[in-house]
């Protein structure tokens, strides 16, 4: 997956601005994850669902998680 997909998908689905967008992509980067958002449960769901479905239309491998806060 690359970089500028995932900074799309952040900016996309989750509404980051680029700046931040672009400090998630650098944290999933080097440590393997980072953090989109803290939603309730039905709508963190809903979000990953989503990424994974513009990832899947364009080839990516993505890995969405959702877990409790």
């Amino acid at each position: 997956t690359t970089m500028e997909f995932v900074v799309e998908v952040l900016m996309v689905v989750f509404r980051k601005s680029k700046v931040e967008a672009n400090r998630i992509m650098l944290s999933v980067h080097s440590s393997g994850k980072g953090v989109a958002g803290i939603y309730n449960r039905e709508i963190a769901e809903a979000k990953a669902g989503q990424a994974l479905d513009l990832a899947k239309g364009r080839g990516y491998p993505l890995l969405v998680t959702t877990e409790p806060e």
